[in-house]
């Protein structure tokens, strides 16, 4: 565009000298060695413009001429790299489809075209070729070159930590991102990775520093890195809680300003500001967080706030946490625990079931069992809300990466991820197979009660007082009872009771005998069932007989 614009007031330029030349004639007179020449100032000025073009042309030829091999080898050079930028091109295509053939090709060609010197992506090219083949210590190599090249450092530093982390050498893949950090912190990758290698030595001073740093690189979204920077302020007042209460509940509360719903930093600083006898501020702390959304670690907490409270001043303030968070799960269960230490059994029950309605899970069938155990202690009652709970879902707990933990922590303990722990209902597992698909049978046979072999106490004691063996004499009578067809078990061959009898009874229950054993003797057990079992049915019964049994 400048050169159109240069070359358009050249041509006005020259347009107009000529025109006011051609206004104001004249004649040029030359004398050259006895020669007169005479011609007008146009044909003068004419002249000069056609022997300055003259010469610019000449000029342009003899350049060309002069710079011609040069060209030419331009030409190829550009040519080669032009071919080598394709190959280069195409072996990057093949490496990231899982293509090592054609990779490996397409590398090597690049090799012949163009200079790893002056394509540093070559090494990147062969690194990546080396991975797919399995070559790890080649690939590691080139890595390390890229490493030691300012202009491939931070490429090669990422591969030699993916490669650490392959490996599970945490300690080496830290100092990978750290040296990452420290050239180029705006690398989200190697940022990430020292902020969860800080957190996890509890460095957290550090790891509050890098992320303000990554905050003001516009790195991470202003709720991000607030959110982060709260889980850290949190642990980092966990920590502190012991030794230094006061430093622990400041960043307990910088935190919740930061995340005004976080439970741990809450229950904290409550716990801070408790260590100092300030509950009036430990409450109003627990309260904020409850009005925003009702957690069981809060309202413990805050029921428990005064160690010498009675239960009757706990149930009190359950009752105010309801009232702050009516028709509220927790609210309820929270009233209904304090309800069963106050021995307030019926308020107890009347907010267990109300939350059984409204949302039925493990923890209040287990409160409902407490309180009947402790109200009537019908273990008959109390199994069956046992029952209930075994098939309730489970209760919500502190969940990261499939990991259930009984309180919360700022890192996962399976991927190191910072802020991984959510509160919600892990995910339910069977106990054992299921036979048919049918969960109704099994339940209704585990719900049966156990058979009992202990004989009642008023036939032990009378055992217990038989001091003498009957005489002779003074044998038991046969009784005589209608006989009864036996059941189908018992109309077996003479082949299988003999097999029967072999078999020993179990040694926690006497064994019944068909007659009556004499001095010295075993018992002759009897095989099948006795008439007067409950288990058997009767066919005739109801119909008269006159046959008669002795047994």
């Amino acid at each position: 565009m400048v050169r159109l614009f240069i070359f358009l007031v050249v041509v006005l330029a020259l347009g107009w000298g000529f025109s006011w030349l051609a206004d104001r004639p004249g004649l040029i007179s030359i004398t050259w060695q006895d020669h007169l020449i005479e011609t007008s100032l146009m044909v003068a000025a004419t002249a000069v413009v056609a022997l300055i073009g003259l010469a610019m042309l000449l000029w342009w030829i003899v350049g060309v001429i002069w710079t011609s091999p040069y060209s030419v080898r331009r030409y190829f050079r550009a040519r080669k790299r032009d071919r080598g930028y394709q190959a280069l091109s195409t072996g990057l295509i093949a490496a990231g489809a899982g293509n090592a053939l054609l990779a490996r090709k397409m590398s090597l060609r690049t090799r012949g075209l163009i200079s790893a010197d002056q394509e540093p992506l070559i090494h990147l090219l062969e690194a990546q070729a080396a991975l797919i083949e399995g070559k790890h210590d080649e690939a590691r190599k080139k890595f390390e070159q890229m490493a030691e090249d300012p202009e491939t450092r931070e490429l090669g530093l990422r591969g030699l930590y993916m490669e650490a982390r392959r490996l599970g050498a945490n300690e080496a893949a830290r100092q990978y991102a750290e040296k990452a950090v420290e050239h180029a912190p705006y690398l989200p990758w190697a940022a990430q990775a020292t902020l969860e290698s800080r957190s996890q030595s509890g460095r957290w001073d550090d790891a509050i520093r890098l992320l303000d740093q990554q905050r003001m690189a516009n790195i991470l979204e202003k709720p991000q890195a607030e959110r982060w920077k709260a889980v850290l302020l949190t642990a980092k007042a966990n920590d502190r809680l012991e030794g230094d209460p006061k430093g622990a509940r400041d960043d307990a509360m910088a935190a919740l300003k930061l995340a005004k719903d976080l439970v741990p930093a809450a229950v904290i600083a409550a716990k801070a500001w408790l260590r100092e006898d300030n509950v009036r501020k430990a409450a109003s702390t627990l309260e904020g967080v409850w009005k925003l959304g009702p957690h069981p670690e809060i309202a413990r907490a805050y029921i428990r706030a005064r160690s010498g409270d009675s239960t009757v001043d706990r149930l009190k303030r359950a009752e105010k946490l309801e009232a702050m968070r009516p028709n509220n799960i927790e609210s309820l269960l929270a009233v209904a625990q304090a309800a069963l230490d106050a021995q307030e059994f019926k308020k107890a029950r009347a907010k267990a079931e109300a939350a059984a309605r409204m949302e039925p899970r493990e923890a209040v069938y287990l409160l409902l069992a407490d309180i009947e155990e402790a109200e009537t202690g019908d273990q008959g009652r109390v199994r069956h809300w046992m029952a209930q709970a075994l098939r309730a879902p489970r209760d919500p707990a502190w969940v990261a990466d499939g990991f259930v933990s009984e309180k919360w922590l700022p890192l996962s303990p399976v991927t190191g991820r910072l802020d991984a722990f959510e509160w919600k209902a892990p995910f339910d597992q069977l106990e054992g197979p299921v036979e048919d698909g049918s969960l109704a049978a099994d339940t209704a046979i585990a719900s049966l009660p156990p058979v009992s072999v202990t004989p009642p106490a008023s036939q032990a004691s009378s055992a217990n007082n038989v001091t003498a063996e009957p005489r002779a004499e003074e044998a038991p009578k046969p009784i005589l009872v209608p006989a009864q067809p036996l059941p189908q078990e018992a109309k077996r061959p003479q082949k299988d009771l003999a097999v029967a009898a072999k078999t020993p009874a179990p040694a926690n229950v006497t064994p019944k005998t068909g007659k009556t054993p004499e001095n010295g003797e075993e018992p002759v057990p009897f095989f099948g069932r006795p008439p007067d079992d409950p288990g058997v049915k009767d066919p005739n019964a109801g119909q008269p007989t006159t046959r008669l049994r002795l047994f």
